[in-house]
């Protein structure tokens, strides 16, 4: 079995069970933890929880002014960050005919062009990132060994899935044989390795922020404390 095979067999198939299993026990261990009761009256006229979990899950997809500048900064490029990615991983034709191997489902593809410009901006974001990290005063006095590797495990597939970028992907599915078996092996392993960190480190803020948001939202709410 050469590496290729390993990625896209053996490899891929763990991958992917630790990141289900294991992002289904932290989704369900956050559920099943004790919740004390709030016997306090709410204030009058306070909205539903739903209402106010919905609204502080909505509301904290911008920062107030009074954050200033950097907050502002910081929130516009993590969009760019995740709208860039969402188009790599769900726009480009070959990791669709990827999924649709795995899973079944297939949809349309984007056009290179739109991939490239994808890529490239979600790369200049994720430096951003870190640099805003490695720089800021408070960013730096907060940061930890997770928030390097969860970094650096988004970073590594991105940029080794640039490094495949050689021909347009019409001539890439055409192929019935793969010309980069060993570029192409190390992209898959670097995916696997951010399917396998996905679960226990702060990537796992793509399920768990409407959790934390809603719970804020439901006790600010409780108190008449609009967010």
């Amino acid at each position: 079995m050469d590496l290729l095979s390993f990625a896209r067999g053996p490899a891929l198939t763990v991958a992917l069970v630790v990141f289900v299993l294991a992002t289904l026990w932290r989704l369900v261990g956050v559920l099943r933890r004790p919740r004390m009761p709030d016997l306090s009256p709410p204030r009058a006229g306070a909205p539903s929880n739903l209402v106010g979990a919905l609204r502080a899950i909505v509301r904290g997809m911008w920062p107030r002014r009074e954050f200033g500048q950097a907050a502002l900064v910081t929130s516009i490029n993590g969009y760019v960050f995740h709208l860039g990615l969402a188009l790599i991983v769900f726009g480009y034709a070959p990791h669709i005919a990827f999924i649709r191997r795995v899973t079944g489902l297939g949809w349309p593809a984007l056009p290179d062009m739109v991939m490239y410009l994808a890529a490239g901006a979600t790369i200049v974001s994720l430096l951003l990132a870190l640099s805003l990290r490695l720089t800021d005063p408070v960013l730096r006095k907060i940061s930890n060994a997770d928030d390097t590797i969860s970094w650096t495990v988004t970073f590594l597939p991105v940029i080794t899935g640039m490094a495949l970028l050689s021909e347009p992907s019409a001539a890439i599915l055409a192929r019935d044989h793969v010309i980069y078996a060993g570029p192409l092996a190390v992209h898959l392993l670097t995916l696997e390795l951010l399917l396998i960190w996905f679960p226990f480190g702060k990537l796992m803020h793509a399920f768990l922020f409407a959790f934390s948001r809603g719970a804020t939202g439901i006790r600010f709410n409780h108190r008449g404390v609009r967010v």
